[in-house]
């Protein structure tokens, strides 16, 4: 997990979710607020996508085009929301089987190639939950910041029904999501039987007081009629039941519970993986508990020997590097975080979690190095304010003006703070050079806030 540098201070930022930034957002003065945690891992976040790309695949659905999230919940439940964002509960995650998984991803893919959100008329004819529900999507793909591992950035929400009835799809749109999930696993020569084991799971919770009925139930209204259809499904027409699933699959499923209960429920991953169990799952569920409780030097003993075992695994470098980070030594943890950053080029977070290591140093002969990771950060996530207040902290120690102008432009932007982004895009396009890249960007920026507040 990682340390925040401007966001939050060291003592905070040692806990199991670092956090990343707070940001309160307008809702109707009848709603009450509450709090709802995304967070942002490489890794798991990579896991889900290789689980979901051939479920997008089978129907037809872009996988480039679907935004994967984290909630930090420890309810059962996923969701999709504002059209091609799907979102899984952390305790969703831990407590379900590789097979519910999967067949629950499926079923939130047949929500999003049947565009059922798109119809969802009634529940997005308030214009002030609208705001509240785009403004919320718009910065949960903005917490691509800080590191690879589990952080988290907490934001006002609206009143808990609210956003239920946004999110909560009618019966037949249930169904309909059922039959194209067990079309896309049946296609992909998966079993449903996950799909059915999950409904199965939640079979009774709609004779429960709504208030003790599990997340998925009060957002996916359930019915003996779809477990039925999908339990003839299984036994009458699957063609491939019983069949395990890519065997990769497996081995990364009890990565992600692994790392999800050492982060999240440090006590329980130590009392649940022994230190009998010398597989990588357990090691690696106790490396994080341990770090998590404070015990570094342990923590770092395990991680040591996983990386011994697997020194090509970016995420073990990252976590050795993250342990060494949040206990004061960024100059060690600068050594780990470049070879996760080696191995992984690709991940934005992982980018920025060497650029604020190499910031905190404190060397301003890692500052061109540090603006060098937080700039390709930035092209991967380019809605990650804390990358870029990141970048304006390297800019303004490496004295350059329009640079700084411009990273606060895109910070503030990111942070939903239009009229700071307006004032800082002026700034920039002044002294950035004309035709460049950062010049242009900047242009838009300008242009882009005029349009929706109509300032002149």
């Amino acid at each position: 997990m990682d340390r925040l540098m401007f966001a939050v201070p060291k003592r905070i930022a040692s806990a199991a979710v670092a956090l990343l930034m707070s940001v309160t957002m307008a809702v109707q003065p009848a709603m009450a607020q509450r709090k709802i945690s995304f967070i942002r891992d490489t890794e798991i976040e990579h896991i889900l996508r290789t689980y979901s790309t051939p479920i997008f695949n089978a129907a037809n659905v872009v996988p480039e085009a679907v935004t994967i999230g984290l909630v930090r919940e420890d309810s059962l439940n996923a969701f999709v929301a504002g059209g091609q964002n799907m979102f899984f509960h952390t305790g969703f995650l831990m407590d379900t089987t590789l097979g519910e998984l999967l067949g629950v991803a499926a079923h939130e893919t047949g929500h999003i190639a049947g565009g059922h959100l798109a119809r969802s008329g009634d529940a997005m004819s308030n214009a002030a939950t609208i705001a509240t529900i785009f403004t919320l999507l718009g910065l949960a793909a903005a917490l691509g910041a800080g590191r690879g591992d589990v952080a988290a950035g907490v934001m006002g929400g609206g009143q808990e029904a609210a956003m239920r009835t946004f999110f909560a799809f009618t019966r037949a749109q249930e169904g309909s999501a059922d039959e194209a999930a067990m079309m896309y696993l049946e296609k992909l020569g998966w079993s449903s039987e996950g799909l059915l084991q999950m409904m199965q799971k939640l079979a009774g919770q709609e004779l429960l007081p709504e208030n003790r009925q599990v997340e998925f139930v009060r957002t996916h209204p359930l019915t003996r009629n779809r477990i039925e259809a999908i339990r003839n499904f299984v036994e009458t027409k699957s063609q491939n039941n019983g069949k395990r699933f890519p065997e990769e699959f497996y081995d990364m499923h009890e990565r992600m519970v692994a790392k999800l209960m050492g982060f999240l429920r440090p006590s329980l991953a130590l009392r649940r993986y022994s230190a009998e169990d010398k597989g990588i799952p357990a090691r690696y569920a106790r490396a994080i508990a341990y770090y998590q409780r404070g015990s570094t030097k342990d923590a770092l003993d395990l991680t040591d020997g996983l990386i011994a075992q697997e020194k090509d695994n970016a995420y073990f470098h990252e976590l050795k590097g993250q342990i060494l980070f949040e206990n004061g030594q960024a100059a060690d943890a600068v050594i780990p975080y470049r070879e996760s950053v080696r191995l992984d080029p690709e991940s934005g977070l992982l980018r920025a979690s060497l650029g604020q290591a190499l910031l905190e140093v404190g060397d301003d002969r890692f500052l061109q190095e540090a603006i060098t990771h937080l700039n390709a950060a930035a092209r991967i996530e380019r809605g990650s304010a804390l990358t870029w207040r990141l970048l304006s902290s390297a800019y303004s120690r490496a004295d350059m003006p329009p640079q700084l102008a411009y990273a606060r432009a895109e910070e503030a932007l990111a942070r939903g703070d239009i009229r700071a982004a307006k004032y800082h895009a002026d700034h920039a396009e002044r002294m950035l050079p004309a035709g460049s890249p950062e010049w242009i960007r900047a242009q838009d920026i300008r242009v882009m806030v005029e349009s929706r507040v109509g300032m002149n």
